[in-house]
């Protein structure tokens, strides 16, 4: 498997939990490296335990400066449990290619991806809900909340937002072409990378959009988060 230098960027880790221990080398550490994951990501997935059952469950995020925000209805059991102080395992992973090797034991994937942990508090402040789901929007589909209708008081309050602060995190990277074994490398098989990439398609208007609207350029030129 192919290593990712990341000495010069990477800091000490932040906790034990936090520290990468399968291939260390590909740990990174920094937080412009960790932000820059969060950003990208469309969707996350959350662990908890509640009530004596592990869960993993997706959702989206956006991040604020040092917090990750989660938002969601009071009955959701993800928000429920974080709510009333279980710890949190959030992960993003952002998927960049193939990585072909001549062994069938040494394929595997570029990526990308974020660890964090932490333990969540509720946002009470209807100012700031309202600021975190503006960007909860922007960071999904930029430009789109000056287009909208807001939320109304009503529905802030029945909209539960929680914040994770990101103060115990790790960044884990794979780049670059596979690496096989010596001997391998004279069998004539083709070996390199499928780069992947989040593209959009057409837009599709809902069917009961009224007559004479016409898409956004956002919508028609889609390029993924901010």
């Amino acid at each position: 498997m192919g290593k990712y230098k990341s000495r010069e960027m990477s800091h000490h880790p932040p906790s034990k939990r936090a520290t990468v221990k399968r291939i260390p080398d590909r740990g990174v550490y920094d937080r412009a490296t960790i932000d820059a994951i969060l950003d990208q990501g469309l969707i996350c997935h959350v662990g908890f335990s509640a009530n004596g059952q592990t869960f993993v469950l997706p959702t989206i995020h956006v991040r604020i400066d040092d917090k990750i925000y989660l938002h969601g209805s009071p009955a959701s059991r993800l928000l429920q449990a974080l709510a009333s102080g279980a710890e949190a395992c959030l992960t993003v992973t952002l998927v960049d290619g193939l990585v072909l090797a001549r062994s069938a034991m040494h394929h595997s994937m570029n990526y990308r991806s974020v660890v964090l942990f932490g333990t969540a508090f509720l946002v009470e402040d209807e100012a700031e809900k309202l600021a975190v789901l503006q960007a909860l929007t922007e960071h999904l589909i930029p430009g789109r909340w000056a287009d909208v209708r807001g939320p109304t008081p009503q529905e802030l309050r029945q909209t539960l937002v929680l914040a994770i602060p990101i103060q115990e995190a790790s960044a884990k990277v794979r780049i670059g072409p596979p690496v096989d074994d010596e001997p391998d490398y004279d069998l004539p098989i083709w070996a390199g990378v499928i780069p992947l990439r989040l593209s959009a398609a057409e837009a599709v208007a809902d069917p009961k959009l009224k007559p004479g609207v016409e898409p956004p350029a956002y919508a028609m030129n889609y390029a993924g988060p901010r």
